[in-house]
């Protein structure tokens, strides 16, 4: 493994490398960082040259006072480590990150894999009042200085899902998120305060996107981001959307004690991969990485 800091007007970005092969670009949801990827990394770098990265104001990535853009970050890591091209597989804040950068920077995309994304110009408290309610919390738990609620509040919302309790889900996964939630709010900074975003908005783009895609969500997962799914895999030509059942907002994190968690399609009837971790790796692995496998044929 070798790791590092890409240099840019903005501030520096960490980032680390795996293995040997494609190139493969793991992006962290905005509960954590890098390290949310641990689990992944080992199978992964069996056959792709996976780097992964801190986001701006996570993990060891420093937070940034000035605008800076998401989507040429990923550019900048790519140039920095000689990579033309490279598969984009990132979860939630990132999938935003990962949508604008397959809209902005097209010629340098193999394929987009896209996990309970965020998408940029969407209407989430539209979409979702009660995940807006749940983000009211947060803000009233961080104003009163209570970390701790706030913490508990977030790995309930993506750890747990809305429909879901802590007993249903791995104790030593929801600990794991808490201390990188912990680190986030601990830092004192909104790590995406500065952040812009692509202009016009990727969501009005979605149909110029050419990569393979594969939309994954959980059926566990909020309502907004389920929606944000269907919008994904209506809008992308040729996109293929997974529905992982019993898990929520990160299904390699789902954790469940007492589910397998198999997968459904929108398009056709598929084996069930997703019958255990190993094979939810597969899912995003050998059926998101490479553009010529489908879902349906791992």
């Amino acid at each position: 493994m070798t790791s590092g800091y890409v240099d840019t007007s903005q501030g520096p970005i960490y980032y680390e490398v795996t293995g040997e092969g494609p190139a493969v670009v793991l992006g962290h949801a905005g509960i954590a960082d890098l390290r949310m990827w641990d689990d992944q990394v080992g199978p992964y770098s069996k056959r792709y040259t996976v780097v992964r990265y801190d986001v701006r104001g996570f993990g060891k990535s420093p937070f940034a006072d000035q605008p800076w853009a998401p989507h040429d970050d990923i550019a900048a890591l790519l140039d920095h480590l000689g990579i033309e091209k490279a598969s984009l597989v990132s979860v939630s804040m990132s999938g935003a990150i990962a949508v604008d950068f397959a809209v902005a920077h097209a010629q340098r995309l193999n394929a987009l894999v896209v996990v309970g994304s965020a998408l940029d110009g969407f209407d989430f408290w539209a979409a979702d009042p009660g995940m807006k309610a749940e983000d009211e919390k947060e803000g009233q738990f961080l104003e009163a200085g209570d970390i701790d609620g706030a913490v508990d509040l977030m790995v309930r919302m993506w750890i747990d899902g809305p429909n879901r309790e802590p007993a249903d889900v791995n104790a030593s996964v929801r600990e794991r998120v808490a201390q990188m939630q912990r680190a986030i709010y601990e830092s004192g900074n909104n790590p995406t305060e500065h952040a812009t975003e692509l202009e016009p908005l990727a969501i009005t783009h979605l149909e110029d996107i050419s990569a393979p895609t594969l939309v994954i969500v959980g059926d566990e997962d909020f309502l907004a981001m389920q929606t944000i799914a269907d919008v994904l895999a209506s809008r992308i030509p040729g996109a293929e959307k997974v529905v992982i059942r019993d898990t929520a907002h990160v299904p390699a994190w789902s954790g469940l004690t007492s589910s397998t968690g198999s997968c459904s399609t929108s398009s056709r009837s598929t084996p069930d991969y997703c019958a255990s971790p190993d094979s939810r790796n597969r899912v995003m692995s050998r059926a998101a990485l490479r553009p010529d496998v489908s879902a349906a044929s791992v």
